[in-house]
């Protein structure tokens, strides 16, 4: 058993809420565990220089922490967001548009706003999760507007942590977790049970391809364990 309790396969417990922030295209609420994220999906009708005439729509994120949402105080990114803050919004944009297909958009841009309320571990992963939610309701929200015809969504996407405490390969990390955590691992998942990113660090002793595997099949677990959140809100 894990400092809460938790059995090593284990997710925090979950909720997902559609639609927490009034007037976005697309919104949802993600709390697992003590990590609290909302993520916000804004249509507009435009695109970047590098996609105009191209007939392609664009996704893209960005990702930041409230001030007090950890144990410390954070700065706020006034001008520009911190490296970390930086590779996060990379890796949530990377996720979505894997996802999504752009070619159906048109020239419009969907801006996937994720904000920590709550940081316990894993905000990264929250965030991957939630925005698909959001996502799916911001292209609900351009059907009844008439700018898509169906859907522009291949398939769900979701994340998690896995990692190496005290010796035990573990499924979803809190923050006491991960700061003492051998290994810790993101993994980003597809309904179809396709990898989008997988990113490994051994912080002490290096892990062996075994290790590898089960956290793989823990981290398959937990993707599954979100999609089926996932779908149980969008038909709710």
């Amino acid at each position: 058993m894990r400092h809460d309790g938790r059995a090593p396969d284990q997710l925090r417990p979950l909720k997902l809420e559609r639609g927490y922030a009034k007037f976005a295209e697309g919104s949802c609420l993600i709390q697992i565990g003590d990590t609290h994220m909302l993520v916000t999906a804004t249509v507009e009708d435009r695109v970047p220089q590098f996609k105009k005439n191209s007939g392609e729509g664009w996704l893209t994120a960005e990702y930041s922490m409230l001030p007090r949402s950890g144990r410390q105080r954070n700065q706020r990114d006034l001008m520009k967001p911190n490296g970390r803050s930086m590779e996060i919004q990379r890796l949530i944009g990377r996720a979505m548009r894997t996802v999504v297909e752009l070619d159906r958009l048109g020239e419009r841009t969907i801006t996937l706003d994720c904000d920590a309320i709550r940081a316990d571990g894993g905000t990264r992963c929250a965030a991957i999760t939630a925005a698909y939610v959001a996502t799916h309701d911001a292209m609900r929200w351009m059907m009844n507007n008439r700018m898509l015809k169906q859907m522009a969504l291949k398939e769900p996407v979701a994340a998690i942590s896995v990692g190496v405490v005290g010796g035990q390969e573990v499924l979803d990390l809190d923050y006491d977790e991960d700061s003492t955590a051998n290994t810790d691992m993101n993994v980003v998942m597809t309904g179809s049970g396709r990898f989008v990113e997988v990113q490994g660090t051994a912080e002490h002793e290096p892990f062996s391809a075994e290790t590898l595997g089960k956290m793989l099949k823990l981290a398959k677990k937990g993707c599954e364990e979100l999609m089926a959140a996932q779908k149980a809100v969008l038909e709710a």
